[in-house]
């Protein structure tokens, strides 16, 4: 009784990032445009039902009071999933309850290229003297069909389609398959274009070309492109296979790394902006600037082991956690320096401390 009252009072408590109260569900955002006196979730609401519709994601069927669906299309829910970036814009994604239909027999596994072959792509790059280009797919699952059968009745969300059996045609994000028909999708794409995957690094593509190998570093929906003429490659991507990239151009920032020439030319690879970022979320969370009057990440002698202070509640956890995670990422991005301190406190994040997040406050400086 205990745990579910814990677990109630933590998916029931507020949710906040950069300053802005997160929704859980559809009807929390609408109260909190009323509250807030704009429109800011109901704008990011539309925004993502106009593009599920672009990629015609549903079939509309009728009305669930006139239709019997077949029996072997399963019913399942969709839900929103909001956030806020770090400029401040409202998103609003739309994810299909997948855990309701069965376990699929066959694989559903994507993976993604590790940081280890991204870098040795960058170097091959500057090896032999190619560019390097990155770009984002816009709403890539909803670029592969799906191969479930499931459908949905429209809740209030979808206005005049309220009530409507719509069968999910696309792979939307949330069902157990998705991943992995992108996944296909991409690949039947490229090996059209003569590109394979590397047997050590199989979300690396790559091809011969003249006296090198171009490559093709997948992460996802974000894509690393060396080659000798990249913005060719993304033309056959917008206009062939229609898909919709952006941020397109030379590599600047990617995967959360900015990316400058040093002085001599060379290309280096630094978290300027990522850091920069997470101080921003610091300030909003904390209502302050990190003290930069420590000298250390980790004070000499210091036992976090042995810290006496007061558990953090359920929410307090949650924001131990988030800082934790963000500061790993920033050691494999470039700050070693860090290192040792971020790995002794990841020890803690299942039951963090005061002193531990006292701590954590510490590095950030």
């Amino acid at each position: 009784m205990i745990n579910q009252a814990k677990l109630k009072s933590f998916n029931l408590s507020p949710r906040f990032k950069y300053g802005y109260e997160i929704p859980r569900t559809y009807d929390q955002a609408i109260r909190l445009d009323d509250r807030n006196k704009n429109a800011a979730w109901k704008e990011a609401i539309n925004l993502e039902l106009k593009q599920i519709n672009d990629y015609n994601t549903f079939i509309d069927k009728g009305h669930h009071t006139k239709i019997n669906m077949a029996s072997e299309f399963k019913k399942i829910r969709v839900h929103f999933v909001f956030d806020v970036k770090h400029d401040g814009r409202h998103k609003a994604r739309l994810v299909a309850d997948g855990h309701l239909t069965d376990i699929p027999n066959e694989s559903v596994y994507s993976g993604v290229v590790s940081l280890r072959g991204f870098r040795l792509a960058i170097f091959l790059a500057e090896l032999n003297k190619l560019e390097t280009w990155s770009t984002d797919i816009g709403n890539a699952y909803l670029e592969a069909f799906t191969s479930e059968k499931v459908y949905i009745i429209a809740g209030p969300e979808f206005k005049e389609l309220e009530g409507h059996i719509l069968v999910i045609s696309k792979a939307l994000y949330g069902l157990r398959s998705s991943g992995a028909r992108w996944h296909d999708r991409f690949s039947d794409c490229v090996a059209e274009l003569g590109f394979y995957p590397c047997k050590a690094e199989p979300d690396i593509w790559m091809r011969k070309c003249d006296s090198f190998y171009e490559y093709i570093a997948v992460y996802v929906d974000d894509l690393a492109i060396v080659m000798k003429d990249p913005k060719a490659f993304v033309d056959i991507l917008n206009n062939k296979h229609k898909f919709k990239t952006k941020g397109t151009g030379p590599i600047s920032f990617h995967l959360g790394m900015d990316f400058i020439r040093d002085d001599d030319g060379t290309l280096a690879i630094s978290p300027t902006k990522y850091i920069e970022k997470l101080i921003k979320n610091y300030e909003k969370l904390f209502g302050e600037s990190p003290k930069q009057s420590v000298t250390s990440p980790l004070e000499k002698g210091d036992h976090p082991e042995l810290d006496e202070s007061d558990e953090l509640d359920a929410k307090g956890i949650q924001l131990y956690q988030s800082l934790i995670g963000a500061l790993q990422w920033i050691v494999t991005i470039g700050r070693f320096d860090i290192a040792t301190a971020v790995m002794t406190l990841s020890g803690f994040i299942v039951a963090p401390k005061q002193g531990h997040l006292a701590r954590i406050k510490c590095i950030y400086g």
